[in-house]
């Protein structure tokens, strides 16, 4: 059976001649990103700032999520987030909160602008439920969603550590800082929503570009051992080539689908969608330039067992 190939079978391309402009590159995307939290900031979500949550129900049918969201956007209340919570006809409403101080209870401001929210709606909709975020809530799950991105990082290290050796470990998490790093980069540049959406974005895009990854450290191992006579640059390169055509196909593949979900996935998941379209982009690149390219700094050795056959399958 002949495999769809988008990259031409036995390609040769010196991908380590460019390791160093792409290393500069990727520094000063990584240094860019830093400027810009610092700069900038990010546009944190509810889920992070603190804010209240207004359930509702349509009464004539299916709500008109569209126009709900310009008419609640005039009323100057900052953050208006809508999407739809089960059924066509219900619609979840969430407004970051108008108190500047730290409570966990509504507070005068916040329950203004409820009302206002309720009034804005008219009789056309039922209100379901209200519900109150916390800013210090809001706190905890930044710190949480720091830590879950810092302990799946950490355990990523540990298993190349344990499947490869310790240089494969540090260059896998060079790569995968340097996505993630990147990524919230991109959101505070642009100024979209950073939200618990966005936290899973990155966890998704580390176990992609972590898959991607070690399929690209496996065949280095391998040619370590088949190869004893090249240079490494050279095991390296082979190596990358052997692997591209699937490296592109499975980054194609997803890009289409995230395409999609972007197009058609309306506001609510856009910026999910913005995330692992950037993480997908960025993941591939830096398995080639990044994760690669720094094996380059260590005394990476041919290995002396056996040597080992040539895969039969084709790339």
């Amino acid at each position: 059976m002949r495999l769809l190939k988008i990259i031409p079978q036995n390609t040769s391309i010196p991908f380590l001649s460019f390791r160093k402009v792409g290393l500069i590159f990727s520094l000063l995307l990584v240094l860019g990103s830093f400027a810009s939290w610092g700069l900038i900031g990010l546009n944190t979500g509810i889920d992070f700032r603190g804010g209240f949550l207004v359930e509702i129900r349509s009464k004539n049918g299916p709500a008109d999520i569209q126009t709900l969201r310009e008419q609640l956007g005039q009323l100057n209340l900052g953050d208006v987030s809508l999407q739809e919570f089960g059924v066509d006809t219900d619609v979840l409403i969430r407004v970051q909160s108008q108190n500047l101080e730290d409570s966990e209870s509504l507070s005068d401001v916040d329950k203004a602008a409820v009302a206002l929210v309720q009034s804005t709606l008219g009789e056309e909709y039922t209100i379901r439920r209200t519900e109150y975020v916390g800013a210090v809530v809001g706190g905890e799950l930044r710190q949480k969603a720091l830590w879950a991105i810092i302990a799946a990082i950490g355990a990523i290290m540990i298993y190349i550590w344990f499947r490869f050796e310790w240089p494969f470990a540090v260059s896998a998490i060079i790569a995968l800082s340097h996505d993630v790093i990147t990524t919230v980069g991109l959101f505070s540049i642009t100024g979209f929503e950073f939200n618990l959406a966005t936290v899973a974005a990155l966890l998704t895009i580390a176990g992609y570009s972590i898959n991607d990854t070690v399929v690209v450290f496996d065949r280095v191992r391998d040619n370590l051992k088949r190869f004893k006579s090249l240079s490494i640059p050279e095991i390296l390169n082979i190596s990358l080539n052997d692997t591209l055509n699937r490296t592109v196909m499975t980054s194609v593949t997803t890009l289409i689908a995230l395409i999609s979900i972007g197009i058609f996935g309306g506001a609510v998941l856009g910026d999910f969608a913005l995330a692992m379209i950037w993480g997908i982009v960025i993941g591939t690149y830096s398995s080639i330039f990044v994760a690669v390219g720094t094996l380059v700094w260590f005394n990476l050795t041919p290995d002396d067992d056996e040597t080992v056959p040539t895969p039969e399958y084709e790339r």
